[in-house]
């Protein structure tokens, strides 16, 4: 029997898992956290990442724990709209996005996972293109060495060598709310170099998110900080800050990974952050590892040659990840003339644009 040997416990590492055992392979997953948790945020679950998640034959599952994503459009800090959601559209072309917490795709995901692949507490030092891996606990082969552990990956160096992730010039801050009156919808406001999110969750509790120019590393007071950048905004914000708990704030430094030449090296293969970790403003971070997890899978079951899995799945993630970078850059304008200008060009940009420029990323199939 063959066996995927996989590094890091997260969202790819896990459905990866899943992927291979579907195929009969067996797998073994080293992850170094003690255990296997997810921090309290909301995941974008997007239509071409629910596609994958039917194909590891959770997609229902997941559904169940989810709530159709409302996401109505980007507003100014004054709640002025910028540009509009044609949601209708988006379903009927391909399908309804959802919102979920993270720890809920986590869990299900793990669920499915045997018991006896997981392998947590271990650290992994060396991974050579033979299929060996050097740990803390000694050593592990496999047929197919899988690098699913994120930005600051150790098996990237046996790819590609040491790269550096780069700071995309915004750090962000998440909380999870339960507000004081029922919120159905969703959207995204936009100011001068902060942005300000926000998105139902299926029990009630809210999902927000935020972003600021700041340089890297400037430590944050947390909620204080939000609600003196944010207070004055339109509502709900100030309304959602005033039910957050200080203690339940998250705050990162938001950092990519450039362009990576390949994700393969031998029996090598990176997925999810190791291999394209890219900033969050199309919500595709974890709905490309998944769907790394399911293409990876399968071309392995095909070939032990992975070269085609690279050709596959780097120039589709590298353009997200470059699409991705743009909205930030456009969001996190800063001066006054250059956002009002953004703002005059939203404004006069029809719903249709929109819908269009989604179709590259939305139009995946397995």
């Amino acid at each position: 029997m063959s066996k995927a040997l996989i590094v890091g416990g997260g969202i790819g590492g896990l459905a990866t898992a899943i992927a291979f055992s579907r195929r009969g392979w067996e797998v073994e997953v080293l992850e170094k956290a003690a255990r296997i948790t997810a921090v309290g945020a909301g995941l974008s679950v997007w239509p071409n990442a629910i596609r994958a998640l039917d194909a590891l034959g959770l997609g229902d599952e997941v559904r169940a724990r989810a709530v159709e994503d409302g996401s109505a459009g980007i507003r100014d800090r004054k709640g002025n709209w910028l540009s509009r959601t044609d949601a209708a559209a988006v379903r009927a072309r391909y399908g309804s996005p959802i919102m979920m917490h993270r720890a809920d795709l986590l869990d299900i995901l793990r669920a499915a996972v045997p018991e006896s692949a997981l392998r947590t507490g271990i650290s992994v030092s060396e991974v050579r293109a033979d299929g060996t891996v050097t740990h803390s606990q000694g050593t592990s082969t496999g047929d197919v060495i899988v690098g699913a552990d994120g930005i600051h990956s150790v098996v990237r160096r046996a790819v590609c060598g040491p790269v550096e992730p780069r700071y995309s010039g915004y750090t962000a801050w998440r909380v999870v709310v339960t507000p004081t009156e029922p919120l159905r919808d969703a959207a995204e406001s936009w100011g001068r170099g902060e942005r300000f999110g926000y998105a139902a969750l299926k029990d009630g509790r809210v999902y927000c998110f935020a972003t600021a120019n700041t340089p890297a590393g400037t430590p944050s007071t947390g909620l204080p900080e939000l609600r003196q950048r944010f207070g004055t905004w339109h509502q709900p914000i100030p309304a959602l800050l005033a039910a957050a708990d200080e203690t339940a704030v998250l705050h990162n430094d938001i950092y990519e990974l450039p362009a990576l030449k390949t994700y393969v090296a031998g029996r090598i293969a990176l997925i999810g952050d190791a291999a394209h970790a890219m900033t969050p403003n199309l919500g595709q971070g974890a709905c490309q590892a998944l769907e790394d997890a399911v293409v990876l899978a399968q071309v392995a079951a095909e070939d032990p040659d992975l070269t085609r899995y690279d050709a596959e799945r780097r120039p589709r993630t590298q353009m997200i990840a470059a699409r991705s970078a743009r909205i930030g850059s456009v969001g996190q304008l800063a001066s006054a003339p250059a956002v009002a200008l953004r703002d005059t060009v939203m404004r006069l940009l029809p719903s249709s644009s929109q819908f269009k420029a989604l179709a590259p990323v939305l139009d995946w199939e397995c």
